[in-house]
């Protein structure tokens, strides 16, 4: 017998989590006014139900699952062109938000998808034998990318992250200018610079607002890059484009 799991997750309305899921495409499966609110939606195999809770707070909700996909590529820009269409932007930060597409080193390519109840609904697909974290790299640069990517991304720790990040470029708001992109061991090579400026960017982004990204987003359009390592920076390099469109 084959075996189903569906998250039930709470909310403080279940008719706004519903106006959220079909921007996105989702259709609704159940909906439940009274005695007790409850609502279910569906997006192909992703199935998600909701129960109204109006003690529920969701700006220190904890509630989360994990979708495995094939296409998370295809759902991350198909969640986003539904959130513009709805909302006339596509929102990175507060609730709603949808986050930014990462390959992460425990094996997945993912996105972070937080709903207004505060779910966060994490989307990913599998690029590795196994979800298990990779040890985290020796070399200065790569240690700092890879902590700080899992601090400002995973656990949304944008303080942390920021704080990481300025002490590989040197300490400062504008560190390792004298040396950094060289990559001949005196500072992070051109790929490692780009990433963490951008990085940076995002976390300034997430604590300050937009305005505070401009410097960091200036310092990564400085770099040259080769066309390897372009592709390899895609993700990064369409994170900066959106941060300077304005999305927030």
């Amino acid at each position: 017998m084959a075996e189903t799991v569906i998250p039930i997750l709470p909310c403080p309305s279940i008719d706004d989590v519903l106006d959220f899921y079909q921007a996105l495409g989702f259709e609704t499966t159940a909906y439940q006014k009274s005695p007790n609110p409850y609502c279910a939606v569906r997006l192909r195999g992703i199935e998600l139900h909701f129960f109204g809770l109006k003690a529920h707070d969701p700006t220190t909700s904890y509630s989360t699952c994990y979708v495995l996909t094939d296409d998370v590529d295809g759902l991350h820009a198909s969640f986003r062109a539904g959130l513009k269409t709805a909302l006339g932007r596509v929102p990175t930060r507060g609730l709603p938000r949808i986050g930014a597409l990462k390959d992460m080193s425990y094996g997945v390519r993912q996105f972070l998808l937080t709903d207004p109840g505060g779910n966060c609904i994490r989307i990913g697909m599998p690029i590795a034998d196994s979800f298990e974290y990779t040890a985290v790299p020796k070399e200065r640069y790569a240690r700092a990318l890879h902590q700080a990517t899992l601090l400002g991304e995973s656990k949304g720790d944008h303080a942390a992250a920021a704080r990481i990040i300025d002490r590989a470029l040197g300490g400062g708001t504008t560190g390792a200018d004298s040396t950094a992109g060289t990559g001949d061991g005196a500072g992070p090579t051109p790929l490692q610079l780009v990433r963490l400026l951008v990085l940076r960017a995002e976390m300034a982004a997430q604590l300050d607002g937009l305005h505070a990204a401009t410097p960091w987003l200036d310092r990564a359009d400085a770099v040259e890059l080769g066309d390897a390592d372009r592709q390899s920076a895609r993700d990064d390099l369409r994170r900066a484009a959106d941060l300077r469109a304005g999305e927030d």
